[in-house]
């Protein structure tokens, strides 16, 4: 778990690199300090505008500091989620980010996948061939384990049941959340890729 503190910087370092890439076009630089002892798989950037979704994009296994990963997925929340218009300057101030740092995935078998899978605890990624999908866990607050498993299946865009085919491979995670707001919970969101372009 991290500190307050360094929840704090992360959140700052993410503020910082949309309003830069916002008002000036400008590509996030590499930040001063690092923040300490921080190990995570991936990490994810959500913004909401007056509690609508506007953006959330992720990456896993960078080899990036996570303070460079979190500048970099928060300019691309911000300007390159395909769902969403850019974030505009009248935005910006009404924006609330969202951090998700997320733990080493974990493989888990479909026969015991619904023993295995605590939905508001656990993430999920599903994979067959080259389609994958991954959602966050507090997107599952409230769904039984079946349900995660079948709405991420259809966030990789594969049939409902495809966790259940041998050829799927499924990960769980946990992640620490955190948010400007303070606020946690579920929220609509989308991943469908692991790259800059979810």
């Amino acid at each position: 778990m991290l500190s307050p503190e360094e929840r704090g910087r992360l959140l700052a370092i993410a503020r910082q690199a949309i309003r830069g890439y916002v008002l000036q076009q400008a590509l996030p630089g590499t930040p001063n300090a690092a923040t300490q002892s921080v190990e995570t798989s991936g990490v994810f950037v959500t913004l909401h505008v007056l509690g609508r979704l506007r953006g959330c994009i992720g990456r896993l296994d960078s080899r990036e500091p996570v303070d460079a990963l979190v500048a970099t997925c928060a300019v691309l929340a911000a300007s390159r989620d395909p769902r969403f218009a850019q974030i505009g300057v009248n935005e910006l101030d009404p924006l609330d980010i969202e951090i998700s740092l997320l733990s080493p995935p974990e493989p888990v078998s479909a026969a015991n996948a619904l023993d295995e899978i605590q939905p508001g605890l656990h993430g999920l990624i599903v994979m067959q061939g080259d389609a994958r999908g991954l959602l966050l866990p507090q997107v599952a607050t409230g769904w039984g384990a079946q349900r995660f498993l079948e709405e991420t299946c259809r966030k990789a865009e594969l049939p409902r049941e495809a966790w259940r085919d041998s050829a799927t491979r499924i990960e769980r995670f946990t992640a620490e959340v955190f948010s400007e707001s303070g606020e946690r919970g579920a929220r609509p969101q989308k991943f469908t890729r692991f790259n800059a372009g979810l």
